[in-house]
């Protein structure tokens, strides 16, 4: 943990107070880097504004959707549940997921979404949805909410499935008399731990998009509509070589990350 966590984290915070192109010795320059990052970089701050937006939306409603599609899948049993799981699990995990939202939103009449549209004469000519900057951002979060059950879906199933029956018997004797008051009375308060990790994992995704942007939208964006602070971080620290300035952008999302973290977890524990 010490290795590949702490020491990176704490060399980028480093980095981040210096000027290195990867080629010469970093060169500390103080806080230029974070002064140009809030002050002089309108490209960061459209990436920081999207990213919150992502986070607001897709971060709530993705961990609700894994709560419930868990809560709906865990009432069948055996093979069944099993089969859905691997189903709404299987687009998480999927190395070809953007392949086929390509083929979806593909600008011309032969795309998928523009056919039906077409046909359903809702549309009269073919739509180049991502390079059209009023659709880039809606398109995005429908995409990253379609790949959103994945670690925090699975903790909810396993959370679920560790509860205790002999406490819906009890629930029942105290006055418990429909399900959804065995959700809120019983089901939610027994798997406390897993919906806390849940609610870490769909946060960290949701700041930490970055490669739906840039296979559906490229990098950079149409107007930069779809751009995120990972893939300004990108940017710079892999096509620019501006370590320093990366380190920067990374210190902050992390700081921004571990901050809403925080606040998450307090909120959970007062629930």
């Amino acid at each position: 943990f010490f290795l590949f966590t702490v020491l990176p984290v704490l060399m980028s915070v480093g980095l981040s107070f210096t000027y290195f192109n990867m080629l010469e010795p970093p060169k500390f320059i103080g806080w230029d880097n974070y002064v140009k990052l809030l002050l002089n970089d309108d490209i960061f701050i459209q990436s920081l504004k999207n990213t919150l937006i992502f986070a607001v939306v897709t971060g709530p409603v993705s961990y609700l959707l894994c709560l419930l599609f868990a809560w709906i899948i865990n009432e069948f049993s055996g093979k069944l549940r099993a089969l859905l799981t691997l189903v709404f699990y299987a687009p998480s995990i999927c190395g070809n997921a953007y392949m086929v939202w390509n083929l979806i939103l593909t600008g011309d009449r032969y795309g998928y979404l523009n056919g039906i549209l077409l046909r359903l004469d809702i549309i009269n000519e073919a739509i180049l949805w991502m390079k059209t900057e009023k659709y880039v951002m809606p398109v995005l979060i429908a995409v990253q909410l379609w790949l959103s059950l994945g670690t925090g879906f699975l903790a909810c199933i396993a959370g679920l499935q560790t509860v205790d029956k002999s406490m819906y018997e009890a629930a029942a004797i105290d006055g418990v008399k429909n399900r959804w008051q065995e959700l809120w009375f019983v089901t939610l308060p027994a798997m406390k731990p897993q919906l806390m990790f849940g609610a870490v994992m769909q946060i960290t995704q949701s700041f930490a998009v970055a490669d739906i942007s840039i296979n559906l939208a490229g990098n950079p964006s149409v107007n930069y509509a779809g751009a995120t602070v990972v893939t300004h971080l990108l940017d710079y620290g892999s096509t620019r070589l501006d370590m320093g300035y990366a380190s920067a952008i990374a210190t902050l999302l992390f700081l921004l990350m571990v901050g809403t973290n925080k606040l998450v977890q307090r909120v959970l524990r007062r629930v």
